[in-house]
């Protein structure tokens, strides 16, 4: 007798680790499809899913354990799952299929009809007084008083009173179903939480660096980006307008070998300053142009951090001040001229005085 009743155990233990089974790949098994599957979002998706989570409840009822004209297995674990998640709307669809399903395939109506009235209207009651929990929470919740109102429909309806250890199990192994759910569908929001993030960073660093193309392609400023060793690694189209170079051709060239001579000097120890001390700082120099010209140019250069704080890269905008050079030289040529003007009209002056002095004394004298 205690083998047979040893034995009766392992087979239900059996009964439900196949029940906890089944239900994992039942829940997963969407989880992954969704994963793969990019589409716009049904209408009415969580009705759509307390459908598919009401035939999940009838696998479940299906593979149940009989015991003594009960049906005991993990129906309900899908039904605080989507109530958790979904909401009353979707429960109540599942917890429908789940109670319908038991009625077909068992006996005793009573107690499952009664325990399924108050596991819904207890779940729809409690859900307004947790709806700003995590679902996880929510989960937690909603199996708790699942507990209590299982444990009062066992003594009202004298339920194998005298086998607890059997309700015990039964109350684990929904525990472990309602977990086990939770956990995998959370872990998969989470996942798909994480790769949608990913995918809005990508689009937007993609937006980013073609905004940042079409600006550094189209401006009239010359662009360029040099590295620790002094190397430059992008030079802007611009380039080939003001300088006549392409940019391959310009990669080929030797920075100092297009800067003047007398500013080589000053641009290499402003940009060995600028690695070192790391602050902004402005210059003006000269290029050469492919035809032999040379160009002044004003320069903002940045430099810019790695990851370890230190400098990698030089930005540097810089602009042909030719035209502003050539009119500040008129500028000051004219200040100049208008400086001689003034001093040659004031000699003028200072000398026609003396002169219409004696005019006048000379005009005076002969009268008397």
């Amino acid at each position: 007798m205690t083998t047979k009743s040893a034995g009766e155990k392992i087979l239900f233990l059996f009964d439900y680790i196949v029940n906890l089974s089944i239900f994992s790949l039942l829940v997963s098994t969407p989880l992954v499809i969704r994963s793969y599957i990019n589409h716009q979002p049904l209408k009415q998706l969580r009705l759509w899913v307390g459908v598919y989570a009401g035939i999940v409840s009838v696998i479940l009822v299906m593979l149940s354990v009989q015991q003594q004209g009960y049906s005991y297995d993990i129906r309900y674990a899908p039904v605080i799952l989507v109530f958790a998640f979904l909401g009353p709307a979707a429960g109540l669809i599942t917890g429908s299929f789940a109670l319908i399903t038991r009625l077909f395939t068992s006996g005793n109506w009573s107690p499952a009809i009664m325990g399924w009235v108050l596991i819904m209207v207890v779940f729809s009651i409690l859900h307004v007084y947790i709806l700003r929990f995590t679902p996880l929470k929510r989960s937690a919740v909603l199996f708790g008083s699942f507990i209590g109102l299982y444990i009062t429909t066992v003594i009202s309806f004298h339920i194998l009173e005298d086998k607890p250890l059997f309700h015990l199990q039964y109350l684990l192994f929904v525990m472990l179903g309602v977990i086990l759910g939770a956990l995998l569908i959370e872990s998969n929001e989470r996942l798909r939480r994480i790769i949608t993030e990913k995918k809005y960073m990508e689009k937007t660093l993609e937006a980013s660096e073609s905004q940042y193309q079409l600006i550094a392609e189209n401006t009239s400023d010359l662009i360029m980006v040099m590295d620790k060793d002094h190397s430059v690694s992008y030079f802007s189209p611009s380039h080939e307008l003001a300088l006549g170079y392409p940019c391959l051709e310009l990669e080929g060239i030797g920075l100092s070998e297009l800067v003047h001579s007398d500013d080589r000097r000053m641009f290499g120890s402003t940009i060995k300053r600028m690695f070192e001390n790391k602050e902004s700082h402005s210059m003006e120099f000269r290029f050469k142009h492919k035809e032999g010209q040379w160009i002044e140019f004003e320069s903002r250069c940045k430099p810019v951090r790695g990851d370890g704080g230190m400098i990698e890269h030089i930005v540097m905008i810089s602009r042909d001040i030719s035209e502003r050079k050539k009119a500040e030289e008129c500028l000051l040529q004219s200040e100049k001229l208008s400086i001689v003007g003034e001093l040659a009209a004031g000699v003028a002056h200072e000398i026609r005085n003396p002169l219409i002095g004696c005019f006048v004394s000379r005009r005076g004298f002969g009268r008397r």
